[in-house]
C-alpha cells in the first residue's frame, strides 16, 4: 500500500515528496491536470492526501478541481482514507462557503457580499460602506483583489475592464481591514492540530503564498498602507515563537467538522484589536527560510503524519 498525493502543481508538491522519501514511505504522485476515473473499479488500497488548489486555473489547469472532486467522491464511496476530503475541497474552492462554515464556529469574518454580474457589483457597492476590496470567490494568488475608496472608483474600474473576472463568475465585495503594522498571521495545522503561526509582512503587497516556488509577478494589496513601504530588513515570513490565540481551538473544531486535516488559516487584526479570519488554504505550503530559522518543518510533519496513518493500515 502507498500514500497517494492528489494535486496539480509539481513545484508546490515537490517538498512533500522529498519529505516522504526521507521517511522511506512508498508514495505515488497523481497529477490531476487531466485523467480518468474508473468508476466501475475499486481504487487502490492506501491513503490519499488531496492537495488540489483553488488557483489551478491560473496555471492552465481549469478543470483540475472538478476532476479532483470526482476522484474524491470515488475514493470516499469505497471508504478509502482521504485527508482533506471532498468537503475540504468544497471550502477550498469557495470563499463564501468558507465564511459561512467559519461563522458556524463563532469565528469572526469580514463583512462580505457575493455578487454575480458587473452591474450588480456596482449596485452592491453603493451601500456597502467604504473603503472596501474586491476579491474572487474561487481564488488564490491574490486574484481579483483591489482596494477601493468609493463606489465611483469601482465603477470606473469595472467599466475600464481593469478588474479580472472570476473563474466561477462570483466576485466578492469585502470590508477593508486596516492592519496597523501591515501584517497578517497565518496559522498552520497538521493532522488537524495547530503547528505554528507565521507573521507575514504585507507592506509590499498581498501575495501570501509562503512556498519558495511562488514568484511574485504582481502585487495585490487589500490590507497594506496607501504609501510605499519604507526599506526594511523585516522578513516577509517569520514564525512566531509561543503564539497563542483563543481562535486556535475554534479553528481546530472547524477543521475537524469539515474534513480538513492540513490547512493554513489566515487572520488579520485591525487598529481596534479585533481579529478577522478571511482565508482557509487547504493546499498549504511552507516558507523554507522561516522554518530554517525556527527549526520547525511543516512538510516533514505532514510526511510523518501520513506515514503513521499508512503504518496503521498495515498492522
Amino acid at each position: 500500500m502507498k500514500i497517494y498525493i492528489l494535486h496539480e502543481n509539481d513545484e508546490w508538491t515537490r517538498p512533500l515528496l522529498e519529505a516522504l522519501e526521507e521517511e522511506g514511505v512508498p508514495f505515488e504522485d497523481w497529477h490531476l491536470s487531466e485523467g480518468t476515473v474508473p468508476l466501475d473499479e475499486a481504487p487502490p488500497e492506501g491513503i490519499y492526501y488531496n492537495r488540489m488548489s483553488a488557483s489551478s486555473h491560473s496555471r492552465g489547469h481549469r478543470y483540475a478541481p472538478e476532476l479532483a472532486h470526482s476522484v474524491l467522491i470515488w475514493l470516499e464511496s469505497h471508504n478509502r482514507p482521504v485527508y482533506n476530503n471532498s468537503q475540504a475541497l468544497n471550502l477550498e474552492l469557495s470563499k463564501t462557503a468558507q465564511y459561512e462554515a467559519l461563522k458556524a464556529f463563532d469565528i469572526p469574518v469580514p463583512k462580505t457580499t457575493a455578487v454575480l454580474g458587473n452591474s450588480q457589483l456596482i449596485k452592491a457597492a453603493e451601500n456597502f460602506g467604504t473603503p472596501f476590496i474586491t476579491k474572487h470567490n474561487r481564488a488564490g494568488k491574490g486574484l481579483g483583489v483591489h482596494k477601493f475608496d468609493s463606489p465611483e472608483a469601482l465603477k470606473n474600474a469595472v467599466e475600464g475592464g481593469t478588474i479580472e473576472q472570476p473563474v466561477d463568475g462570483i466576485m466578492l465585495l469585502q470590508q477593508y481591514i486596516n492592519a496597523p503594522d501591515n501584517s497578517i498571521i497565518r496559522c498552520e495545522f497538521v493532522g488537524g492540530k495547530f503547528l505554528y503561526a507565521v507573521k507575514v509582512d504585507t507592506s509590499e503587497g498581498f501575495e501570501l503564498c509562503p512556498a519558495e516556488a511562488c514568484d511574485i509577478q504582481e502585487q495585490f494589496c487589500p490590507a497594506d498602507s496607501p504609501e510605499p513601504a519604507a526599506e526594511t530588513t523585516r522578513p516577509k515570513f517569520e514564525i512566531i515563537e509561543g503564539f497563542s490565540s483563543p481562535l486556535i481551538k475554534k479553528y481546530e473544531a472547524f477543521l475537524k467538522a469539515n474534513g480538513i486535516t492540513f490547512a493554513g488559516i489566515e487572520q488579520i487584526t485591525d487598529s481596534k484589536g479585533q481579529t478577522f479570519t478571511y482565508d482557509v488554504n487547504t493546499n498549504t505550503n511552507y516558507n523554507p527560510q522561516a522554518q530554517e530559522k525556527a527549526g520547525v518543518y511543516g512538510m516533514n510533519e505532514v510526511a510523518r503524519f501520513l506515514k503513521g496513518k499508512l503504518e496503521t493500515l498495515l498492522v
